[in-house]
C-alpha cells in the first residue's frame, strides 16, 4: 500500500525506509524518550520488530505512523501518526520525537496535519491520545490539539490517561486547515 506523504512548514511525514532504522533504534534505546512509552528501552531486535509493526499497521489498517523527517536537515527525527491494533482503546494519534528535537513544536505541528488527514481523508469521527499521566509535555500537545481528558485505562500493563477530541470539536475550534507555526512546546 502507498503511504501518503504529508508536509508541514518544517516537517515531512513520509513512508518508512530501511535507512531510518539506525536513527529509530537510537530513539528506542534512549531512556528519556522511552520513559513514557512503556518505561523500558528496546534492544536492537525489539526496535526492528517495532519498526516493522509500524510499517505493517499501514498495510493491515490503511493508516499508521509516519516517519518524521526534518525539512531543514533531511534527518529522521521521530514517528507520528495513528494506531488502533486489536484490543486498543480507540483510534489513537501519537508522537515520539528525538530528544534533541523536543521543545520546537514539532509534535503539535505534525499532529495538527495528521489530524487534518484523519478527519478529512480517513473520515474519522473521534481520535484519542493515550498519555502517561506524568508526561506533561504530551498533555500540553494534546490540549493544543483540542483534546480533553476523558478518563484513564491500562494499556500493556501501564496506566495511561485518555485524551480525545471529535471531528466536530476539532472543526468548531478552528484548528482544521491551520498549519502550526508553533516553536515552543513539545
Amino acid at each position: 500500500m502507498a503511504i501518503p506523504r504529508l508536509e508541514t512548514a518544517r516537517l515531512i511525514l513520509r513512508e518508512w525506509q530501511e535507512g531510518d532504522f539506525d536513527a529509530y533504534a537510537r530513539l528506542c534505546v534512549d531512556p528519556e524518550v522511552m520513559r513514557s512509552l512503556g518505561g523500558t528501552t528496546l534492544s536492537v531486535l525489539e526496535a526492528w520488530r517495532h519498526m516493522a509493526y509500524l510499517v505493517g499497521h499501514w498495510a493491515l489498517r490503511g493508516f499508521g505512523h509516519w516517519a518524521v523527517e526534518e525539512k531543514a536537515t533531511g534527518q529522521f527525527v521521530g514517528r507520528l501518526g495513528f494506531q488502533e491494533p486489536q484490543g486498543w482503546p480507540g483510534f489513537e494519534v501519537g508522537w515520539t520525537l528525538a530528544k534533541d528535537r523536543w521543545g520546537r513544536g514539532y509534535a503539535t505541528e505534525g499532529a495538527t496535519t495528521a489530524l487534518e488527514y484523519a478527519f478529512s481523508t480517513l473520515g474519522s469521527a473521534r481520535v484519542i491520545s493515550l498519555i502517561h499521566p506524568e508526561n506533561h509535555a504530551s498533555i500540553a500537545v494534546a490540549t493544543r490539539l483540542a483534546e480533553t481528558r476523558e478518563g484513564a485505562t491500562t494499556v500493556l500493563g501501564r496506566p495511561v490517561a485518555i485524551y480525545g477530541t471529535t471531528r466536530d470539536r476539532w472543526l468548531s475550534r478552528g484548528v482544521a486547515g491551520q498549519k502550526s507555526e508553533r516553536t515552543e512546546g513539545f
